[in-house]
């Protein structure tokens, strides 16, 4: 019988996580009382505040589960801020036995008191890389810009990310709501992050059809798809997305909670795992959706059935899909395998073989 503690003490990789959906409820509150901004949080104690947040389930859209980023946002706007929100987020994520995390964020979102992008950056890298040294997780960042913006900001960010390559970011992706703000409009950022040979991945197929998937890979070349839940709409998609082996960074619990599927009963990971499509599993915001990876691969075993080479399987493709030179990754793969109990040729998914 596989158990919770089982999958907390494997070793783990978390490919999609927002430092800004990921605070500890003492942390936001502590912050908002430095800030005198306590007033405008949704409880006056760490325990009411996480109780408020159980509101999340009861989401209508994407787009009002993203409202709620307003309470971390507004205390993030300091230096000392941005190194204990990335820093404990870390330590989190090691408590339970992540051993590589790659946390996201924009920048443009924390400078609406006069930090400049670089400062901004500057502070949340050395958090990661202080937790890093302080728990031997391997910590990397990714930079987003924003949908909803213009691609003048995207391509700033794009230019920040580029500039900050090799010196922990990995990555440039595209965030925010989907619906009516189309990937392709923001190409150039894209573009410019591909020409330096920057990883890419963008948030697609949430709150939008497989057209806004097809954008992401086509139009902006990226390497990894965030969510990709509407995959399954277009078969010969599917395929394409199968056949050049390219990872879906799945979020199960923030899925249901953005109403991008009724229930986790119901979630077409199963269907894509069936299909082999290289599923990762992530928490996406472990604040909001009141979460933890071990949380997430639990849910996965309890309510889809994923057996445990299954969920083994799906951990190593977390290692697999990294934004990480290919020998790092090797090296990080064959580190792992291991505490595993497993050998690379013999870890497949079992859903479907009968």
């Amino acid at each position: 019988m596989l158990t919770r503690e089982e999958i907390r003490s494997w070793p783990k990789a978390e490919l999609h996580v927002h430092l800004d959906g990921s605070l500890r409820p003492e942390t936001l509150l502590e912050l908002a009382q430095q800030e005198r901004l306590a007033h405008r949080l949704p409880g006056r104690t760490p325990e009411e505040i996480w109780q408020a947040l159980e509101a999340v389930d009861r989401s209508r859209s994407l787009e009002e589960y993203l409202s709620w980023f307003r309470y971390t946002i507004m205390v993030l706007q300091r230096k000392e801020a941005l190194y204990r929100a990335a820093y404990e987020l870390v330590q989190d994520a090691a408590r339970e036995n992540v051993r590589y995390i790659e946390v996201r964020y924009s920048p443009i979102l924390h400078t609406e008191r006069g930090l400049s992008l670089e400062a901004v950056n500057d502070a949340v890298l050395a958090g990661l890389q202080d937790a890093e040294r302080d728990t031997g997780t391997r910590a990397r960042l990714i930079i987003c810009g924003l949908r909803d913006r213009y691609e003048s900001y995207s391509f700033r960010l794009a230019e920040l990310a580029v500039a900050y390559k090799g010196r922990g970011v990995v990555g440039f992706d595209l965030a925010g709501g989907e619906a009516g703000n189309p990937a392709k409009l923001h190409v150039h950022a894209f573009q410019y992050a591909r020409e330096h040979n920057l990883n890419l991945t963008c948030h697609a197929g949430e709150a939008w059809g497989p057209a806004s998937i097809k954008q992401a890979l086509h139009d902006c070349g990226v390497h990894r798809i965030g969510h990709g839940v509407s995959l399954q709409e277009d078969e010969d998609l599917l395929q394409y997305v199968i056949d050049h082996r390219i990872p879906l960074e799945v979020c199960p619990t923030s899925n249901v909670q953005t109403r991008v599927v009724p229930t986790l009963a119901e979630h077409p990971v199963r269907y894509y795992v069936q299909r082999r499509v290289r599923v990762t599993i992530n928490t996406d915001n472990r604040l909001f959706s009141r979460t933890t990876l071990t949380d997430e691969l639990w849910r996965c075993h309890k309510e889809l059935g994923f057996d445990e080479p299954t969920l083994k399987w799906i951990v190593l493709n977390g290692f697999k899909s990294a934004f990480l030179p290919y020998e790092e990754r090797k090296a990080l793969l064959d580190e792992v395998l291991p505490l595993l109990g497993a050998s690379r040729p013999a870890v497949r998914p079992t859903l479907g073989d009968g």
